[in-house]
């Protein structure tokens, strides 16, 4: 399956599980820097209909600074609509991507989506249902290639890593910063700087990833 496919398959997932959530934990805390649950679906949907001038304008108003242009986009969009209201936008715009949704390669849209629906169900100690081949497509991407917005490879240099529940393996030779392992999720919400994932991890290579997700560079940045 391509990963345009495993992203509709991703999306239409991650629309069932959005409309289980309550009133009140769309107020909640997400793992994604201060963006609440309501943001980060507001995210999600600016991701797939913003055009690439309003994208440009809203850069420059903020000084080229992406994560306040990101923050201040999701957070007015979640102030203007509802859950429901986004949700259903969400769904629409699955078959009908626009703007910057449309030029973005799917295999970093597959794992920003998978992300942030981590982000809203770990936070919530909601089941984190994604299917096992979505999930091991996105920790290939992250170990595989670098990305400007989440310093996943990076935080993978060097350490083996297995995924207990799906069998999804990358080794290291030697294990030169030794291994990680747990359930796939809690492995891609790690290596994208999580931290809390960190504590659902095991092997003697998660003090490693813990160092590099604490410093500067491995900080989560809002666009997840």
């Amino acid at each position: 399956m391509s990963n345009r496919d495993l992203l509709k398959r991703q999306d239409r997932c991650f629309i069932d599980f959005a409309r289980s959530l309550t009133p009140r934990e769309w107020t909640q805390p997400s793992l994604c820097s201060e963006w609440t649950t309501h943001e980060v679906l507001a995210h999600l949907v600016i991701g797939y209909s913003i055009s690439v001038p309003s994208l440009c304008w809203a850069l420059t108003t903020h000084r080229m600074g992406f994560d306040p242009t990101n923050s201040a986009l999701a957070q007015r969009l979640a102030q203007q609509r509802s859950p429901q209201e986004l949700i259903d936008s969400f769904e629409l715009l699955i078959d009908h991507r626009r703007g910057i949704g449309r030029v973005f390669p799917p295999g970093l849209l597959l794992g920003d989506h998978v992300l942030h629906h981590l982000d809203i169900a770990l936070a919530l100690r909601r089941p984190a249902e994604v299917p096992d081949e979505i999930v091991d497509a996105v920790l290939a991407t992250e170990v595989g290639l670098a990305n400007p917005f989440v310093p996943a490879k990076r935080n993978a240099s060097g350490l083996s890593l297995h995924a207990t529940d799906t069998g999804w393996t990358s080794t290291t030779d030697g294990r030169a910063c030794g291994m990680v392992e747990g359930r796939a999720v809690h492995l891609a919400s790690a290596l994208a700087g999580r931290p809390h994932a960190l504590a659902l991890l095991s092997g003697d290579g998660v003090p490693t990833l813990s160092s590099r997700i604490a410093s500067p560079a491995g900080h989560v940045q809002r666009d997840g």
